[in-house]
């Protein structure tokens, strides 16, 4: 039996994607702590969403997790998350906040860029042990 070795670079986009579902977390807080302090919520249900949040951001940290420990199954979690950041990129663009676009944006390409790279693709195609 091989040992397989981590690539750096798997192990780097584990921590961001456990970040962004940190980030995910703390929204999902922040959006039940301003129900709770009686935020309007005819126009967007803040509990909803705070759930929505609070599952995604679990679910993206917990494959931000599986990279840093060496999981393969974390990779697909972080590449479908982080695909669907960039079209949330592109609302924030036309929302006229740029700059918190282009942050979003470079996140998710960063770490897409990292985890199809040629030693996470060659770690990922190894059968498991």
């Amino acid at each position: 039996m091989t040992e397989t070795v981590l690539p750096p670079v798997v192990r780097y986009a584990g921590f961001v994607a456990a970040a962004e579902g940190a980030v995910a977390i703390i929204v999902a807080v922040v959006l039940v702590v301003r129900g709770l302090a009686g935020a309007d919520q005819h126009i967007v249900n803040g509990y909803g969403t705070a759930g929505w949040f609070a599952v995604m951001g679990a679910a993206v940290l917990a494959a931000g997790w599986a990279l840093i420990t060496g999981r393969r199954w974390g990779r697909g979690i972080a590449i479908f998350a982080n695909l669907l950041l960039l079209p949330v990129a592109w609302y924030i663009v036309a929302a006229h906040q740029p700059v918190y676009a282009v942050a979003m944006g470079g996140v998710a390409i960063a770490v897409l860029a990292l985890l199809f790279s040629p030693p996470a693709l060659r770690w990922a195609s190894r059968s498991g042990d």
